[in-house]
């Protein structure tokens, strides 16, 4: 069986990649990621047969999570890396066998692979996403699935940050085992969805305690986007512990560091501000790398996804990998026992490039995450109360390479004048440097954070039900029309639906993962729709 792919929003056709990832990667990498996952599933199902609590489970819970992670569209690239992975978890699975003895273990807790490339994916062609034949529960299981992928993400980073939370390990395994169980029905399927989703706000309300306590509460900041004359490191991805520990091994030697994408945030976190060579974030969205590398001359660290395989040698030389990225190639950076990374080559590699050639000038405000924005309750509330603030547009989610795209683009410029955006994730980089204005001091666009700060957002949309004296959330002068890319956007679109947050617009497509009866039941019940044209999307949106 060939691959197949179908869990990023830019998949071939919104059905399926089945002879090389939209996203770059190969044959032999998807089925190794399949492979992985059925590996997973196979420790998920001797942990629940076995009734193993997984608070004791300690650096299994971390290699699953490293694992899950590892599979997240755009994070590795690396199929040596991969294979490894697959033996070192088929290892772990297997020295947990003793504990289900006597047991009946399903097929992902029992097969062996061998030690060669080729007998994995022999393995990988009968397991894969096809395997289900049932469309409807094969979309179920996805979707369960693509949400862990995005659990696993934000509890990696709340783990390197020092905090953990047993629920969110044995919650995992239970899931994980279920995507095997033939007994459950999709109504069962859909109970667990949610849960899923209740999931994911536990471990956003974890990491977002996790770096508050760490770097403290983000704040109003401004974030030059221009250059200065001094060599530089570029660091992208979601790791603030990375960029932490790089900016401690940059102090004097005059080598800048740069955020791009989703690092951005970084700099509204005020234990950043002490770093005299934090510089700014250069260029946009992750898709815009490919030209935004080049112009910028020194290394990029990857600190998660989002990679593009890059163009040129040149600067496949000049990237270095990190956490549960890769890419063939490139050099990568593990941590020691005490979870300290070396990047003395990355700093001396800087120290012999270019200054970064400056592609834009001037400043763009973000820090709008929960805690400031309560802060500035009372204006916002007065300004709600006197209608200067007709409606909030939550805004949040990814970007992508995807021309329709530009649809969000144009949407905030045509809202009126009278709304605000709640932004979290690349998503804003399609309107963070418009120039929207202010409505009484509160700027039109509140950047929340990363895409993890979608929890911020749901944190500010409760208070307001509370101050409003509301008992729903849907009665909020509030409308989510949320773009999407990859699995981390699916636990945070769970997350909202657990929230009983309805009528969120999602789009520029809707899953490919999705069977029409799961997309029906997600209409009927929680009134998903997709986007249509900006004109009649605002005008829908203004009279609800």
């Amino acid at each position: 069986m060939s691959m197949f792919c179908n869990q990023c929003q830019e998949t071939a056709g919104g059905k399926g990649c089945t002879v090389r990832g939209v996203c770059g990667k190969t044959e032999d990498v998807a089925k190794l990621q399949d492979l992985l996952i059925y590996t997973l599933k196979g420790i998920a199902d001797i942990v629940t047969k076995a009734k193993i609590d997984a608070a004791g489970l300690g650096s299994i819970n971390h290699e699953v999570l490293s694992s899950l992670f590892m599979t997240i569209t755009n994070a590795n690239f690396d199929g040596g890396a991969i294979a490894e992975q697959i033996k070192k978890m088929i290892a772990v699975r297997n020295g947990l066998k003793n504990s289900a003895a006597g047991l009946e273990l399903h097929d992902a807790a029992t097969f062996e692979a061998g030690c060669c490339t080729d007998s994995m994916l022999e393995k990988a062609s009968a397991v894969g996403v096809l395997a289900t034949e049932n469309e409807d529960i094969r979309a179920l299981r996805q979707m369960i699935t693509y949400g862990l992928k995005g659990m696993a993400a934000y509890a990696e980073h709340a783990k390197n940050i020092g905090r953990e939370d047993p629920e969110i390990y044995a919650f995992i395994y239970e899931a994980l085992a279920a995507t095997l169980d033939d007994s459950l029905t999709a109504d069962d399927l859909v109970a667990l969805t949610l849960r899923t989703g209740e999931h994911g706000v536990k471990v956003m309300a974890l990491l977002d305690e996790a770096n508050t306590s760490r770097f403290g509460h983000p704040e109003i900041t401004e974030v030059d986007i221009g250059v200065r004359n001094n060599p530089a490191i570029l660091i992208s991805g979601h790791d603030l512990t990375d960029l932490e520990q790089l900016l401690e091994q940059t102090q004097g030697t005059g080598v800048d560091v740069y955020t791009h994408s989703e690092m951005l945030p970084a700099h509204y976190y005020p234990a950043f501000k002490k770093y005299s060579n934090f510089a700014g974030n250069y260029g946009n969205a992750w898709w815009q790398q490919l030209s935004e590398f080049e112009s910028f001359r020194g290394p990029i660290l990857f600190t998660t996804n989002c990679i593009v395989p890059p163009r040129s040698e040149e600067i496949r030389s000049r990237i270095f990998t990190t956490g549960s990225t890769g890419y063939p190639g490139c050099k990568h950076i593990a941590a020691d026992e005490n979870g300290h990374k070396d990047f003395s080559e990355i700093i001396a590699l800087a120290r012999t490039l270019p200054p970064p050639e400056q592609i834009e000038t001037g400043s763009i405000t973000g820090g709008f995450a929960h805690n400031q924005v309560l802060a500035l309750a009372d204006k916002v509330v007065e300004a709600v109360k006197t209608g200067a603030i007709r409606k909030f547009f939550v805004m949040a989610g990814c970007d992508g390479r995807m021309k329709s795209r530009a649809y969000y683009t144009e949407f905030a410029q045509k809202l009126p004048k009278d709304t605000v955006i709640l932004t979290a994730g690349c998503a804003k980089y399609k309107y963070n440097k418009l120039g929207l204005g202010d409505i009484g001091g509160i700027p039109r666009v509140l950047d929340a954070g990363q895409c993890n700060d979608s929890y911020s957002l749901a944190v500010i949309a409760l208070k307001l039900k509370e101050v409003f004296g509301l008992d729903d959330i849907n009665k909020l002068p509030i409308a989510f029309n949320i773009a999407w890319y990859e699995q981390k956007a699916v636990i945070v679109l769970l997350s909202l639906l657990y929230l009983g947050v309805k009528n969120i617009h999602l789009g520029p497509t809707l899953p490919g993962f999705l069977s029409p009866n799961v997309a029906n039941v997600l209409v009927e019940k929680f009134g998903i729709a997709g986007i249509g044209t900006v004109d009649d999307d605002i005008a829908l949106f203004m009279a609800q």
